[in-house]
């Protein structure tokens, strides 16, 4: 007999999932539901969820066929701009869940989900982000939609209140191991009261990203403001360092009566995803193939998502058991004088503007197309 020779290791997204890697589309748009594009890359790619941005909503009010006929049949009503903003939301949330849903019914609920966003202006208005999300949640009426909010210290209050009324919810602008603990925290707790509210928890997504690709743009631009070669060499380590702290606090939860109680009810763990966006393609791509853990997943562009399913080579478990290493790493950067944690308040507030700008847009825009439409 012939000796046997190993084949090349598998590459794309398939190497991604072998690792227990879900990879997730960020700034889904409608053309890609409509277009069919959405289905293939579930099929081809092995895509296991998608987030709607108000960049994208906003983009497709004023150029997408039928973004522009459904808002023209709500200017007949008439309908404000608000009520307008929440039909194309819910229409499109719904759709793209509807996609989804064979991925959500065959991960039992693991995979298969669909984020959308709430008015960023509610990002430190509890009562405000819980109404905007019970409103999307009626709206949406789908299983594996989540609703996303904002990691602010009102937002974390509003989390576990709308997961106490049994309202999926995807926690997002997180930028510190710090802050990602808290927003744990608060998913339990409110997995906690959803289950003494009677809730079925097991039909309750939950997920949690962290800034990952964010954190390390403005970690680097700080460290080359430095411009010494102690400062230079350690460019390009800030996403992995904050993803392996992150990842231990995670497993630390996993390991604490409380989710042992929330697990024996039908809980599932809230999925860590690492938020690729902030650099390029292909530093989304290094990132996709460095922040690798079980039962984890990686949010990418578009652009980035492609370049995966052309070739990411993912480098094994890079998270499990490495928070010391990563600990020593931030107290490095930290002597050097660049603050984790005064970087994470400069980058949240930068982008919790930068997505209220973005839902201004949103709303003028839907206003626009719906004096045209009344014309």
């Amino acid at each position: 007999m012939g000796e046997s020779k190993a084949g090349p290791a598998p590459g794309g997204l398939d190497a991604l999932a072998a690792e227990g890697v879900a990879p997730w589309l960020g700034g889904l748009r409608r053309s890609l539901v409509t277009s069919g594009r959405l289905p293939e890359l579930l099929t081809g790619a092995g895509l296991r969820g998608a987030s709607f941005g108000p960049e994208g909503l906003a983009a497709d009010a004023a150029e997408d066929d039928g973004c522009r006929e459904q808002l023209s049949l709500l200017a007949r009503r008439p309908a404000a701009p608000d009520t307008a903003v929440l039909a194309l939301s819910a229409y499109d949330l719904r759709s793209a869940c509807d996609v989804l849903r064979p991925v959500f019914d065959a991960g039992h609920g693991s995979d298969g989900c669909v984020s959308m966003d709430v008015d960023a202006a509610l990002a430190h208005d509890a009562d405000g982000t819980v109404a905007a999300a019970e409103e999307l949640h009626r709206a949406a009426r789908r299983s594996n939609a989540l609703v996303k909010i904002p990691a602010t210290g009102r937002g974390l209050t509003a989390v576990r209140a709308c997961l106490g009324r049994g309202i999926g919810v995807h926690v997002t602008e997180i930028f510190s191991a710090r802050r990602y603990g808290q927003a744990l925290d608060a998913c339990l707790d409110g997995l906690e009261d959803a289950r003494a509210a009677g809730h079925d928890l097991a039909a309750l997504p939950v997920c949690t990203s962290l800034a990952a690709g964010r954190i390390e743009a403005g970690i680097d631009a700080r460290l080359t403001a430095l411009g010494t070669p102690d400062a230079l060499a350690l460019r390009g380590t800030a996403a992995l360092a904050v993803a392996r702290l992150a990842y231990r606090l995670y497993e630390e939860r996993l390991g604490t009566a409380c989710w042992r109680r929330l697990a024996a009810a039908g809980a599932r763990p809230p999925r860590p995803l690492w938020e690729a966006a902030g650099g390029d393609a292909g530093r989304e791509l290094r990132h996709a193939e460095t922040l690798v853990a079980w039962g984890t997943g990686v949010v990418l562009s578009p652009a980035a998502l492609a370049a995966a399913a052309a070739g990411a080579r993912p480098e094994g478990d890079t998270l499990t058991c490495r928070h010391r290493e990563a600990a020593a790493l931030v107290e490095e950067v930290e002597r050097l004088g660049v603050s984790f944690e005064d970087t994470a308040a400069e980058l949240a507030g930068d982008r919790l503007e930068r997505l209220t700008d973005a839902w201004r847009v949103l709303r003028r825009v839907v206003g626009e197309q719906l004096r045209v439409g009344r014309r």
